[in-house]
């Protein structure tokens, strides 16, 4: 199962859209304290839609706390930071069942302290432009590596 970790995002909308994506791949999706919003908001479950209760959700209170879950992916390299400060386009990796694919809150991206252990990767954009949304960025790079696994369930 591949882990989507959104650290610290502070749309709940953003939420509800990437938390849709990850039952359509069958992927977990993480979330690090603190947010912009409760979870309980109406914008996270409009977004969801009826895919919310089927969402495999885990919530964690702090960076630190993930870390320490995830200690052996952080070792083997296996937590691919999406920065626009990367790089390596997100396509030029091999991903693997069990990868973690780390997005940044939507007003400021991942600070380097948190890039910082990380493998880091960007998804390619125009010159011009800053960013993406991050439930589209989510998106592209969570499509990426469930493709390269085959697209298997």
């Amino acid at each position: 199962m591949l882990h989507v970790v959104l650290f610290e995002p502070e749309i709940a909308g953003n939420v509800g859209n990437i938390a849709r994506t990850c039952v359509a791949v069958g992927a977990e999706l993480h979330l690090i304290r603190p947010y912009g919003f409760r979870l309980t908001d109406e914008a996270v479950r409009r977004a969801g839609m009826d895919y919310w209760r089927d969402t495999r959700l885990t919530q964690h209170v702090s960076f630190a706390a993930f870390q320490s879950e995830f200690g052996e992916a952080f070792a083997a390299g296996r937590v691919f930071a999406f920065t626009t400060k990367a790089t390596t386009h997100h396509i030029h990796v091999s991903y693997c069942e069990g990868d973690v694919l780390l997005f940044g809150p939507e007003s400021r991206g991942l600070p380097e302290v948190v890039r910082r252990g990380c493998t880091e990767v960007k998804i390619p954009m125009q010159p011009a432009a800053r960013s993406l949304n991050l439930a589209v960025s989510v998106g592209v790079g969570l499509y990426e590596a469930w493709r390269q696994l085959g697209f298997e369930p």
